[in-house]
């Protein structure tokens, strides 16, 4: 039976997307929509990264996250360019801590 997802970040994603669903940061049409706007920029890239793309923006719509996914991101993007080929990508650690809660805006 093939995988589901093609790799563990693609499954931390799309756990990510319901969680935040479940806990009223978005509805299911508002994802549908970004989903389809990600996938419609790059029709021959990655249905998940298409998929991280869509709850990036839907998060910054929102007000939910978006400096932090934005510094995350460009924080990303830089330790990848500064990254050897062949080695693993460490970017510094994030602002928000594993583990701490932040609160959600209601949809």
């Amino acid at each position: 039976m093939p995988a589901v997802f093609p790799a563990p970040w693609a499954a931390r994603a799309f756990a990510l997307a319901v969680a935040l669903n479940e806990a009223g940061a978005f509805g299911w049409p508002e994802f549908s929509a970004a989903l389809a706007e990600a996938r419609a920029a790059a029709p021959e890239g990655d249905y998940f990264v298409a998929w991280l793309a869509a709850l990036e923006a839907v998060l910054a719509r929102r007000g939910v996250a978006s400096e932090a996914v934005a510094a995350m991101a460009a924080a990303w993007q830089a330790a990848a360019r500064a990254t050897p080929h062949g080695q693993p990508i460490r970017p510094p650690a994030p602002a928000v801590r594993p583990g701490e809660r932040q609160s959600l805006p209601r949809r």
